[in-house]
């Protein structure tokens, strides 16, 4: 497994903790991005002390939950589930917290920035010294975020001082993909990795690497000319991933990911 590449439990979805870490033994994955749900199933404490004892890295901790944003009544039980998701990234040494925004409501863009604004000020002002990741989405899932491209997660992480989860999936075909990568690669937290297949109209509905149409090579070298240093984070969902099996695309995409880095120079 290449020192950079990573397998999120998500590629997993529905696996228990238990399974994943059967798995991850058997198939000899050392890094991997853990899911806060599954820790939240497994008992937040117990789960991460799992994940501890088997020696993983974590190179992301994911799965926070989205803030309502135009309920600020919700907001105080998602901070305490962030504090929780804090706690264990801290056991697990995890590199970075991932999350995304939450959905807008009727709110436009900017007093929805404005919330989530004044919904993570108390936590940041202490994370304890764990990084946070926001990530962009697909713009098909504002049930989850309101920020749909990578210019505009930049833009919002800067005003918060956080980094970036770039998700390749969601901004492949974006205008000047490689520029705002250039300008910002120091924002860049971590990089989400996964193939799409022209004509898909459902999400999520991932491909591993090589099965789809994204230039993913090419995007890889763009972020890794860029002086991008972290890590590639293989998060791979929908019924293609079902029908291989979580089993053998997860090791698929590892090697052809690998493979990849290893040809650029990464």
């Amino acid at each position: 497994m290449h020192s950079r590449v990573s397998l999120s439990a998500i590629s997993s979805f529905s696996w228990s903790l238990d399974q994943d870490l059967t798995f991850y033994e058997s198939a000899g994955i050392t890094n991997i991005g853990a899911s806060l749900a599954k820790l939240d199933k497994a008992g937040f404490a117990s789960g991460a002390q799992k994940i501890s004892n088997a020696g993983l890295r974590v190179t992301n901790l994911i799965g926070i939950g989205p803030f309502r944003l135009d309920d600020p009544g919700q907001w105080p039980a998602q901070q305490e589930r962030i504090k929780h998701a804090l706690e264990a990234a801290h056991t697990v040494n995890a590199e970075c917290l991932v999350l995304t925004t939450g959905p807008a409501g009727a709110m436009s863009w900017n007093e929805a920035a404005d919330a989530l604004a004044s919904a993570l000020q108390p936590i940041l002002a202490d994370t304890g010294g764990i990084k946070f990741a926001l990530e962009h989405t697909n713009s098909l899932r504002v049930d989850v975020g309101f920020v749909h491209s990578l210019a505009d997660v930049i833009d919002l992480a800067t005003r918060f001082d956080i980094g970036v989860c770039m998700e390749i999936n969601a901004c492949w075909a974006e205008r000047d993909l490689a520029q705002n990568v250039n300008d910002h690669v120091d924002r860049l937290q971590l990089v989400q990795v996964s193939d799409f297949a022209v004509g898909t109209l459902s999400t999520p509905n991932r491909l591993v690497p090589g099965d789809g149409d994204i230039p993913l090579e090419r995007i890889l070298g763009e972020v890794l000319a860029a002086g991008y240093s972290g890590c590639f984070d293989l998060e791979l969902i929908g019924p293609r991933i079902d029908e291989e099996g979580y089993a053998a695309s997860g090791v698929r995409a590892v090697a052809v990911l690998s493979e990849m880095l290893d040809r650029l120079g990464a």
